[in-house]
């Protein structure tokens, strides 16, 4: 169907053959699909020739070259340092190694700050570490109704001993996004530190580091058309006065002190990849985009810009569609990713799960779950049972929406 905006959403597709198995692909936020260049760089920099990281073999110098290039890209994405870039299997790995690390400086009386809104990546990894000291956790609630965090929440509870706050920059079940500039504002005000679990939001807006005035910044590229790994942006300074558990051989100098083991060449190849696939994602949906000479950065803001357009256009077709069949939107923030929570209250005989399969049944992947957020789904009175997550990715087309909303409205209005 003809839109009328300028985002060849067509054109776009064609660069993920996962694609062309007809699947209406709504499972972004648990991981999306991979453009054909970042495969190729994968398997490229798999059998161009590799050894460990150095300067005396051409091996050697072309994965020092890989690590270097991935780090510039992951700051380009989000306006930060690549000196303070941090590699690592997963952001769930790199935020528990970093609040073990934190947390030898704390003790009895320190306080930490969670949200429940956030996944619970940014909530256990500080409660574990906060436990085994003896630090305080205190923790900050959204509204239920609307979904929003207002940074109140959070400045309420800070104090002199507040030692570090955590908060989600998008929640990755309802999609908020909270005014994480005031609330790391607030906390260095406090003397805190501030750790911003990004996975969510990096997916689908431009970040500025610097304007969000984050200490700590954890994101996946796996959720941003990249491949499987974690990684997290601090401040060199910052990162200096930390000293994790390592071995006793391994780099000192930061940010390899964080990185345990031989780096992921492959995937790191990967990340460059995504990250310039989507620099030129303007020019290939035919928006208005940035000269190909233009810095990375310069290139991001136009590409992002696009895809932020596209989604939030795609995202009101799907909420009005499920609130017209009568489906409950949980996702009601002012400020919010193109990421939908759908609830089933008022379709007597139908439960979130029950969608999940009938949708699969149709090759239409809209999964149900709590998504990890598990207190978040709890403060919405949704237990561990969560409810159907949709997710609009660059990549889905009004006929994969179409397709969506067909499948709801059979499912509620259909015998059972």
């Amino acid at each position: 169907m003809s839109t009328g905006t300028t985002y060849d959403v067509a054109a776009l597709r064609a660069h993920f053959p996962a694609l062309a198995d007809g699947t209406a692909y709504f499972d972004g936020p648990g991981g999306s699909q991979t453009p054909t260049a970042v495969a190729e760089a994968v398997a490229g920099a798999l059998v161009a020739g590799l050894s460990n990281r150095g300067g005396t073999t051409a091996s050697e110098r072309r994965a020092d070259a890989v690590v270097l290039a991935a780090r510039q890209a992951a700051a380009d994405l989000v306006g930060g340092d690549p000196a303070g870039v941090v590699v690592g299997r997963s952001m769930t790995a790199l935020t528990f190694d970093l609040a073990r690390t934190l947390a030898a400086g704390w003790g009895p009386g320190d306080e930490v700050v969670v949200t429940r809104l956030d996944h619970d990546a940014n909530v256990a990894p500080w409660t574990s570490a906060a436990a085994a000291v003896g630090a305080t956790v205190r923790w900050a609630d959204f509204d239920p109704a609307t979904g929003e965090l207002d940074p109140a929440a959070i400045t309420g509870l800070l104090g002199p001993r507040t030692r570090l706050v955590a908060v989600t920059g998008a929640s990755n079940l309802l999609g908020t996004r909270p005014d994480v500039a005031a609330i790391t504002e607030a906390a260095h005000d406090a003397g805190a530190l501030v750790h911003v679990d990004g996975v969510h939001l990096t997916a689908h807006h431009r970040v500025d580091l610097p304007a969000i005035g984050a200490d700590l910044y954890s994101w996946s590229p796996y959720k941003v058309l990249g491949p499987h790994c974690g990684v997290l942006h601090g401040d060199p300074a910052l990162l200096e006065t930390l000293h994790p558990a390592k071995l006793e051989p391994s780099p000192e100098r930061v940010p390899e002190r964080f990185e345990a083991g031989t780096l992921p060449y492959e995937l790191l190849a990967g990340l460059s990849a995504a990250v310039d696939f989507l620099a030129g994602l303007a020019d290939v949906v035919g928006a208005p985009a940035a000269a190909a000479t233009d810095p990375r950065p310069t290139r991001l803001a136009h590409s992002l810009a696009a895809v932020e357009a596209h989604e939030a256009r795609l995202r009101d077709r799907v909420e009005q569609g499920a609130t017209d069949l009568g489906v409950t939107v949980r996702s009601r923030a002012a400020r919010r990713t193109p990421t939908l929570l759908l609830t089933f209250e008022d379709v007597p005989g139908v439960e979130a799960a029950d969608a999940y399969r009938f949708l699969a049944g149709l090759g239409v992947n809209a999964p149900a779950s709590h998504f990890y957020a598990v207190h978040a789904s709890r403060h919405l009175g949704l237990g561990d049972t969560g409810g159907l997550r949709v997710g609009i990715s660059p990549y889905t087309d009004d006929e994969d929406v179409d397709r969506l909303l067909d499948g709801l409205g059979r499912l509620v209005t259909g015998p059972r």
